[in-house]
């Protein structure tokens, strides 16, 4: 039978002392494990988690036309709407089935993109972007646990990610229908690109981990818990000590039904040097099973493998 991800208490990393200390060995043996985990006591008001999927789905049930006046395709997306279709996993070339919408921070660089907000739909901004906020926060917060687990002063990948391109997506998995293209499945096995995910429980099941044997761990849509795992910029500043592992969103068992989830990225400043440290080279066997690069050529390789820049 397969496992449970393993459940941290972030009020324990919160309350200090021994407490903090066991979230830190925990979350820490986690990400080196299996690179997903379970977090509880995030703080973060379930009411205001609904309000921020209802206003998503009075979005995305806005017509085609309309939607579409919010892609910015100029940007490689990385703001406002993505049609249905556009993105796919890295070396899958079948469309993901579905359609999402991005926002990030706000910052005054005119190099940095600006969010945009839908004016069709009333406390759209003011919901997704106060959980944009409160999950910014708490990413912050396990940034600073993943970097006393591996030896480095709390604020080591907290640092990092400062002015970093972090983005929340709300994602619509439309229903199937009877057009689906062959193959295609609502987010094809990948692992993610970025330092760490935050995601918040979806509205229905349908998230699974790889597990080291090649089964699946279903993953329960629960708004009580957030999944994090770490992605693959993580996993190449450590030389695979903290774990990028494959995951997917299956198709439901009929076509009726529809799916919203919303994941945070967590993404390092482009400058960020990921190349393998010397220390965690040591401690995962003496070569560098990774590439020396930049965050940002990272970033801008991976959106042209899953078709979101060219």
């Amino acid at each position: 039978m397969a496992r449970e991800l393993e459940v941290c208490d972030l009020s324990d990393w919160r309350a200090g002392g021994e407490r903090r200390a066991a979230f830190v060995a925990s979350m820490g043996a986690a990400l080196q494990d299996i690179g997903f985990f379970a977090l509880t006591g995030h703080g973060i008001d379930v009411d205001a988690i609904k309000e921020s999927y209802r206003v998503a789905e009075d979005f995305f049930h806005l017509e085609q036309d309309v939607k579409s006046r919010y892609e910015q395709a100029e940007m490689h997306r990385q703001r406002g709407y993505t049609p249905y279709g556009v993105e796919h996993a890295k070396d899958n070339p079948a469309p993901d089935l579905k359609e999402f919408w991005q926002t990030g921070r706000t910052i005054d660089n005119p190099n940095f993109p600006t969010n945009i907000w839908p004016s069709e739909i009333d406390g759209f901004e003011g919901s997704i972007d106060g959980l944009y906020i409160a999950m910014e926060a708490m990413s912050t917060e396990l940034l600073a646990a993943a970097s006393l687990y591996l030896g480095k002063d709390e604020n080591w990948l907290p640092e990092m990610a400062t002015d970093g391109n972090t983005i929340l997506r709300v994602i619509h998995y439309p229903p199937l229908g009877a057009n689906a293209p062959e193959g295609a499945v609502r987010s094809a096995q990948h692992e993610d690109i970025n330092l760490i995910t935050l995601l918040v429980g979806a509205t229905a099941d349908g998230l699974q981990v790889m597990d080291h044997d090649g089964t699946w761990i279903e993953v329960e849509g629960s708004h009580d818990h957030i999944i994090v795992d770490s992605g693959d910029m993580l996993q190449n500043l450590t030389n695979g000590l903290f774990k990028s592992t494959t995951h997917r969103v299956v198709n439901p068992p009929d076509a009726r039904s529809d799916r919203y989830s919303m994941p945070m990225f967590v993404h390092p400043r482009d400058d960020v040097d990921l190349t393998p440290l010397p220390e965690f080279i040591e401690v995962t066997g003496g070569e560098a099973l990774y590439d020396s690069i930049t965050a940002g050529e990272y970033l801008h390789q991976r959106l042209v493998e899953i078709g979101l820049a060219s």
